[in-house]
């Protein structure tokens, strides 16, 4: 599989499969040819964020630096490509009212820009502490905030999609009465007159999944968290687990396709999709961040001396081929980790 590069610009480091590239994602984005993107899965800082972390904008202008991004975005997709943004809710300051901002998103992305919303999706990470602690722990007056959007964009009503390759597994109860239909089910026809019979106890290899997705952010012993332990690089605040983006690569592309993460942080967008076969774009404005990210590509047992050379080198500015770190045994090792 070939990887991604832009041509005339200088990647902070290459694998097998794709490209991260430092500086600010809207320069970058300008340089790719239009119509070029399978998919675009991100989560860009939130607004309100801790300014002292990250960085992160008031509301009044958080829609409208994110706009920026997304008419670019939309010029650079396929007509069947799509763009995921996981974007999290806040209060407003200083008090116990929801902020609007996550709302105003998804209406101004589709009137201004022309996306589609093809649906929504909402994360519920069950292992989220309780926030914000002044109404949740202090003063007990709302309740823990553990659901983030997730807005499924596209380009036209028709993108590329397809949720078989995403099936989740049965329950117990499905299961059992697949094996025996007879035993715990007896067709009925249902108010509407719609008679279901019993195709519905076919083995199709899984259920269809909801828009709800629970998936735990609990890494805390990845090659990533040991590898920015082992150089004593700050770990990125605000990294979502690999299931997700996982889940909209395999959902919305396939073998072969282009995803790119235009706020990268460390990347795992890049390393979920080179662990699937698509070819991947990194863009992160914050060369520390890119260069804690090439522990993800590195394999399990990986000697401490290479581990500390790929970050060494990607943190000096040098363009860094992470090949160069492996062997092809070793590359197709982290690949399939």
């Amino acid at each position: 599989m070939a990887g991604f590069k832009i041509e005339g610009l200088r990647p902070s480091y290459t694998t097998l499969g794709g490209a991260a590239y430092c500086g600010d994602s809207r320069q970058l984005l300008e340089a790719l040819p239009d119509d070029s993107l399978d998919l675009v899965m991100t989560s860009p800082p939130f607004a309100l964020q801790r300014h002292k972390v990250y960085g992160g904008l008031d509301q009044a202008d958080y829609l409208d630096w994110l706009m920026d991004f997304a008419r670019l975005v939309f010029a650079k997709l396929k007509p069947t490509g799509s763009l995921v943004m996981d974007v999290g809710g806040a209060y407003q300051k200083g008090v116990p009212a929801r902020s609007l901002y996550h709302l105003r998103l998804p209406i101004r992305f589709c009137d201004e820009i022309g996306f589609f919303l093809a649906e929504d999706f909402y994360w519920f990470n069950p292992a989220k502490l309780p926030s914000p602690i002044e109404w949740v722990n202090k003063r007990k007056i709302r309740a823990k905030d553990s659901v983030n959007n997730l807005w499924w964009f596209s380009k036209t009503e028709w993108p590329k999609a397809d949720v078989s390759k995403v099936l989740a597994p049965y329950s117990d109860r499905m299961r059992k009465l697949m094996e025996d239909p007879d035993k715990f089910y007896k067709p009925a026809v249902r108010p509407s007159g719609h008679d279901i019979g019993k195709g519905f106890a076919k083995d199709n290899g899984g259920a269809i999944p909801s828009n709800l997705l629970q998936i735990p952010n609990t890494e805390s012993n990845g090659g990533y968290v040991a590898g920015c332990k082992l150089v004593g690089a700050d770990r990125h605040p605000a990294r979502f687990p690999a299931r997700l983006p996982e889940f909209f690569i395999r959902f919305l592309t396939d073998p072969g396709d282009t995803v790119l993460d235009i706020f990268a942080g460390s990347n795992t967008t890049g390393s979920v999709a080179e662990i699937e076969g698509r070819r991947w774009l990194a863009f992160e404005e914050r060369q520390d961040y890119l260069a804690a990210s090439v522990f993800r590509f590195m394999p399990k047992g990986t000697p401490a001396a290479k581990l500390q050379a790929a970050y060494d080198s990607v943190s000096t500015g040098e363009s860094t081929d992470l090949t160069c770190y492996m062997t092809q045994v070793e590359m197709f090792q982290a690949v399939a980790e």
